[in-house]
């Protein structure tokens, strides 16, 4: 992808190792865990010739790829279950609900596997910011408005000399057309408005109505407002469009997967102790629909299960290993999601998010189904601390605070909104959260530098088994992520079997 250009300037991790199609022949692996992760695995050993079993606790596969529809059933601990009950053909993405361009390795699944992709819009213009206040602006005017006083202010610095020590006067003479042209000033560098933000007053046929731009809106009215710097959203590489969904529902790529297993997923199968062995992997698992106990065993093993589920799963792990998993810290996130008559595209909302802050957040309008009478809003995603807080509401209550949130939004609208559903991570079992916080506690660390002591030990096989999971990657709140561990993991596995063949001259690779 890079030769066409589409990698850009994201430096590619490590590539998956080229292994030959009989490589892995008369050996067998079992994946714990149906995640993307593990699903990329048994996709991958499968095709080296290994013999693969895929072992799955819930009745679905995909892991956090989730995708709510009509019927299905949302069981969190200690809570009531929760029913969809949703328009037709309507769904509700619980867990990843987008894919960046430039995430080209999931994205290469999909198309290997036949999941056919659409635009998601992650960014509207039309789209709103609001304040704790109920002080709200078009994202185009919080933009658009803020440029123009910025420019504004820096021109004037320009002009009166308090930047001369920093800017020669070739670079004073280049800055400033551009930031006229960056700000729309007019020709005495004042902003006086700009079409960028909108018009006063929609221009018409003949000459009745000119376009003419709206007042600026004052510059302490924008900073004001404490969800100004939301305006900076989709500036985030891993925001910037354009952005991709499948058509459908994110579970079609785990699907699409499981389509290309020779062997079946094994759901309800609840893997309740690993053992490493000198020559493979003993794994007992619980039937949750029958209580039976079962054995498999394998040469060896890819254990995806989330570190806060492993932690509870007897195993014979080293000391440092067994340490490493229990002090693994998972963050918190929530979603609560209405079936909505789509009032918002009266707003010419088309897509993307409105920032409200608060205990909700945002308010995400779907991509999918645009101009049809119904769809799915998801009225509140939030992580962290304020999401750990608003978990402890009764679901009812992260609902009506949910609608609430609309409400203030799009007033008279809050009433459209029906049949809403919550989920919280922390909550869903064989998940116990969304991913996890490796700094939990430290100052200065961004995702994209994740290197403690812990996260480079689970990244090294332990025995015959070895870890893959979105967790074990620079970017664990991605799907991406999960793809990159898989490939290492399988790299890993690729060691484990060479050594083995070292060990025993009378087998030879493929």
């Amino acid at each position: 992808m890079e030769a066409l250009g589409i990698a850009g300037n994201v430096a590619a991790a490590a590539p998956m190792p080229d292994l030959p199609a009989g490589f892995g022949k008369g050996r067998s692996v079992i994946v714990l865990g149906a995640g993307i992760a593990g699903l990329v695995a048994a996709y991958e050993l499968q095709q080296a010739g290994f013999d693969v079993t895929v072992l799955e606790a819930r009745d679905r596969v995909g892991g956090r790829n989730w995708t709510v529809r009509d019927g299905d059933r949302i069981v969190m601990d200690g809570e009531a279950d929760q029913v969809a009950r949703f328009s037709d053909g309507a769904y509700f993405n619980a867990g990843p609900a987008r894919l960046p361009s430039f995430h080209h390795r999931i994205l290469g699944y999909c198309g290997k596997l036949g999941v056919p992709l659409e635009v998601e819009i992650n960014s509207s213009r039309s789209a709103f910011l609001m304040g704790q206040k109920g002080d709200k602006v078009r994202m185009r005017t919080a933009i658009n408005d803020t440029r123009g006083h910025v420019a504004e202010l820096l021109m004037k610095a320009v002009n009166q000399g308090a930047l001369d020590q920093s800017l020669s006067a070739a670079d004073k003479q280049a800055l400033l057309p551009f930031l006229k042209t960056y700000g729309d000033l007019d020709a005495t560098g004042h902003f006086a408005g700009t079409l960028r933000s909108g018009f006063q007053a929609f221009p018409d046929a003949g000459v009745g109505v000119f376009a003419r731009p709206p007042a600026p809106m004052p510059l302490d009215r924008l900073l004001a407002n404490e969800q100004l710097p939301a305006m900076l959203f989709e500036d985030n590489v891993y925001m910037q469009a354009t952005m991709f969904q499948p058509v459908g529902g994110m579970d079609r790529i785990p699907a699409g997967f499981e389509r290309a297993l020779r062997r079946k997923v094994v759901r309800g199968a609840d893997v309740t102790r690993i053992r490493n062995r000198p020559d493979g992997v003993e794994i007992a698992w619980r039937d949750t629909k029958t209580g039976a106990g079962r054995i498999a065993r394998a040469d060896f093993s890819v254990c995806t299960i989330p570190f806060p589920v492993l932690a509870k799963v007897d195993c014979d792990f080293a000391k440092p290993v067994a340490q490493a998993i229990a002090g693994v810290v998972y963050d918190h996130s929530n979603k609560v999601a209405f079936d909505s008559p789509r009032f918002w595209e009266q707003d010419q909302i088309y897509g993307g998010i409105s920032f409200v802050g608060g205990e909700t957040s945002l308010i995400w309008y779907p991509s999918a189904g645009l101009f049809s009478p119904r769809g799915m809003l998801l009225a509140c995603y939030t992580s962290g601390e304020r999401a750990e807080g608003f978990a402890k509401l009764p679901i009812a209550d992260q609902v009506e605070r949910a609608r609430a949130a609309v409400e203030r939004l799009h007033p008279g609208h809050g009433k459209d909104l029906i049949n809403g559903v919550a989920v919280n991570w922390n909550k869903i079992p064989y998940s116990l959260g969304p991913w996890p916080n490796w700094f939990v506690g430290m100052a200065g660390h961004q995702e994209g530098d994740i290197d403690t002591e812990g996260y480079r030990l689970l990244c090294q096989p332990a025995g015959r088994t070895v870890f893959a999971s979105a967790a074990l990657s620079q970017t664990p709140g991605w799907q991406e992520g999960a793809v990159q561990s898989a490939h290492h993991a399988i790299a890993a596995i690729a060691g484990l079997q060479r050594a083995d063949l070292g060990a025993r001259p009378d087998r030879v690779a493929a």
